[in-house]
């Protein structure tokens, strides 16, 4: 029996639970199911390929039949082609095998005809990845897209000091900062939705060789291609023995992004929490230190960025390895692609606890007035624009002199607008501003999401 506190890996152990809904697609029985999808769609297609007489049409039954085998596959379904393949020590040949015993013996000579095992693999990878994608992980990043965006509009109007360099900058509002998460992720969630993955499907290094020695007069590129657009993916036609895995790779990036980008949100999250500006919700019975009782840690914005940084760099390590193969193909590509689940698998973790996180995010106004109240020097700039507004050209340099590494009081920026040669409005204006109302737009920019 399979215990979870045995596993070698955090995500089959310890966060098993957590990622559980990726399993039905990046599992070991899952790509022999997708693989046997892949075989039984062919049988169909090829059934219907009228220049194949010797193998008829089917009828609908034995469609309906073929595919029960994939739609019934189930864990015993997996243990029976494992159990194949430790006598042929041939992953995709034990499906073949294992496909012969489910049906007809007339069927068993169509059944990975004329294919290589790549025309199997890539497709079943390939489906494996856009369906987890489609149906786990986005539904998560729109979550995640969705929680930003509530919080963005609640706390639109809770102005914070911003920091550049880590020092004191100028006003913001809390909504504001994360309307940029959130305007990030959603470019990155379209753009990742509207993306298509290629599939190869012309034999032993691409050629149809096979194919056209059988059966010279069908357009192979013509099947081939309405097979694999027929499954849900784009057919390249022009390969080596494997599909490059460009199109792959360029999804793994867009996930690598959208890591980076919670990444940096995460970082900031801490920061604010470490600030004081941020509060985390008490939950009953949790303990924060072994030691310290009074601690709330942001520990859901740690544990993600941890998470994200594994993800990343098995994406970068994807990525760079799978475009790149010794000629006409080797197999270096087979065992790194077992490893994209893993690679997900960290990244929707982090989401999960990136949304916990923000979740229980509390903010401190009172601590965040402070911090502004501290710093008048931050509406410094708005004096120097004033100045050159009103024609003088060393504005910058006399705001500078003032301010530039200086603590500053409402009272000494006061004092130093009272002595401007400016019109009375723009003085007015300079005197009304405060820390809290030098905002600018930033109530409004949540608007534009």
């Amino acid at each position: 029996m399979y215990n979870q506190l045995g596993a070698l890996s955090p995500l089959d152990g310890r966060y098993a639970n957590s990622v559980k809904d990726l399993n039905v697609f990046f599992s070991e029985a899952a790509l022999m199911r997708y693989r046997v999808y892949v075989e039984i769609e062919y049988l169909i297609a090829l059934s219907f390929e009228k220049k194949i007489i010797e193998f008829p049409t089917l009828a609908k039954n034995q469609i309906d039949g073929l595919r029960k085998v994939y739609r019934d596959f189930d864990m015993d379904s997996a243990k029976k082609i494992k159990g194949i393949e430790a006598e042929t020590n041939h992953d995709v040949k034990a499906i073949e095998y294992y496909l012969q015993q489910k049906t007809d013996k007339s069927f068993h000579p169509w059944i990975h005809f004329a294919l290589t095992s790549e025309d199997v693999n890539n497709l079943s990878y390939s489906l494996m990845w856009q369906h987890g994608l489609k149906q786990v992980y986005i539904p998560l990043l729109k979550s995640v897209d969705k929680e930003l965006k509530k919080l963005a509009n609640r706390f639109k109007n809770a102005p914070m000091l911003s920091m550049t360099h880590g020092q004191p900058a100028t006003p913001t509002t809390f909504g504001k900062e994360l309307a940029v998460f959130q305007s990030r992720l959603n470019r990155k969630i379209q753009l990742l939705k509207e993306h298509k993955l290629f599939g190869k499907f012309s034999g032993a290094t691409g050629t149809w060789s096979a194919h056209l020695a059988a059966y010279p007069d069908i357009n192979w590129t013509r099947f081939s291609s309405r097979f694999v657009r027929s499954i849900g993916l784009k057919p390249n036609l022009v390969t080596t023995q494997i599909e490059p895995h460009d199109s792959m790779v360029e999804s793994y990036q867009y996930i690598s992004h959208i890591n980076s980008i919670m990444k940096d949100l995460c970082c900031d999250m801490w920061m604010y929490v470490s600030r004081g500006i941020l509060g985390q919700k008490k939950i009953a019975g949790e303990i924060g230190s072994s030691t310290m009782p009074h601690k709330i840690n942001p520990i859901q914005f740690e544990n993600a960025e941890g998470n994200i940084g594994i993800s990343n760099a098995m994406l970068d390590y994807l990525s760079d390895k799978l475009p790149v193969s010794r000629m006409q193909r080797d197999l270096t590509d087979s065992t790194t692609l077992r490893n994209q689940g893993s690679a997900l698998g960290y990244s929707y973790l982090a989401l999960k606890n990136i949304l916990k996180g923000l979740s229980r995010v509390t903010i401190n106004k009172n601590k965040m007035s402070s911090e502004l109240d501290s710093h008048w020097e931050i509406v410094s700039e708005a004096i120097q624009t004033i100045l050159r507004k009103s024609g003088q050209s060393q504005a910058y340099e006399q705001l500078k002199e003032l301010t530039r590494g200086e603590t500053v009081n409402r009272k000494v920026l006061a004092d130093y607008i009272l002595k401007l040669n400016i019109p009375e409005k723009d003085r007015d204006t300079l005197l009304s501003l405060t820390p809290q109302t030098y905002i600018g737009l930033s109530t409004k920019i949540s608007e534009l999401l």
